[in-house]
């Protein structure tokens, strides 16, 4: 379930007040006139479930609410109300399975963004998959791998390929196009200092077994990465954050960034090359599989509507 705020200026409220009630998934509408402050308007209140929510945003910025007003949704866990119960039941398709666009494109476009915090969550978990890699500790680079925030990017990415959303894929793009580079120089630098205080011995590093899955691909570096992106893409549209660790645990995409600097730093290049091809495997597959579970879903809800807003 939504709440649903909507800013309205004058002469647009009764459309506004229609387009609510012809939805048999909206309840509890509430308007307050004259309250709005930035701008003669009103504001408008209801709530609205989930499977419904995508049909009236859609319907909201084709009165171009969107762009001359605002409009607000945000999840509600616990509503007690006969009223949104019955409109819940009403509403075509079930919560669970419903794809609302334009949270999930505020949603992966913010995860996007090439931000400092981002950069900092990237270096820090490459950081930790190369501590994993040199002390041979699978412990360690399922650490990296929950610390890793490429995920977000990555779902950005299968969201902008689906909706076809150039400004998407290009902040996508960057983000991982400076986060893993950055990332993985300053890893070098550590490995580098952690070599020269002698904090690492070449041999161990190089006989470790249990981290020898980092840089070895096959056809289940694949498999994994699709069944990843899948499941990913899944809890991220059905609100199903808790599921995203164990996507975050599957996929080898930090721990591969991790293992190639050591690796290089070592003189070992063809464990730097697998690994480089295990990151670049996994990322394709994560995306490739999140954006066919869009088209999916997409397909299933007969949802051909282009988004008006940006």
């Amino acid at each position: 379930m939504f709440h649903l705020r909507v800013i309205v200026p004058n002469g647009r409220t009764d459309a506004v007040l229609e387009a609510l009630r012809r939805q048999v998934g909206a309840a509890h509408v509430v308007l307050l006139r004259g309250v709005a402050m930035d701008g003669a308007g009103d504001v408008v209140e209801a709530a609205v479930a989930r499977e419904a929510a995508d049909a009236v945003v859609a319907e909201l910025c084709r009165l171009d609410v969107d762009h001359v007003g605002g409009i607000t949704l945000e999840a509600v866990d616990t509503v007690l109300s006969d009223a949104v119960d019955r409109a819940e039941h009403a509403a075509p398709g079930d919560g669970a399975d419903a794809v609302v666009w334009e949270e999930l494109l505020a949603k992966t476009g913010e995860e996007a963004k090439p931000s400092v915090t981002f950069q900092a969550f990237l270096t820090l978990a490459c950081v930790l998959a190369s501590v994993g890699v040199v002390t041979n500790s699978p412990v360690t680079i399922v650490g990296a791998m929950i610390v890793g925030p490429e995920f977000g990017p990555l779902a950005a990415l299968a969201v902008g390929l689906v909706r076809r959303r150039g400004d998407l894929l290009r902040r996508a793009g960057l983000a991982l196009a400076l986060g893993f580079p950055v990332a993985m120089l300053v890893t070098a630098g550590v490995t580098v200092l952690a070599e020269f205080v002698g904090l690492f011995d070449r041999t161990a590093v190089l006989s470790a077994h249990q981290v020898e899955f980092v840089y070895q691909v096959g056809p289940y570096s694949l498999i994994v990465a699709l069944l990843a992106g899948a499941a990913g893409m899944l809890a991220m549209t059905s609100a199903k954050s808790a599921a995203l660790v164990g996507v975050f645990v599957s996929v080898t995409t930090v721990p591969a960034a991790g293992y190639a600097v050591v690796a290089a730093v070592l003189g070992e290049w063809d464990r730097c090359l697998g690994s480089v091809v295990q990151l670049v495997v996994n990322m394709i597959g994560i995306v490739l599989a999140a954006a066919g579970v869009l088209l999916l879903r997409r397909r299933r809800v007969g949802d051909d509507r282009p988004l008006v807003s940006g």
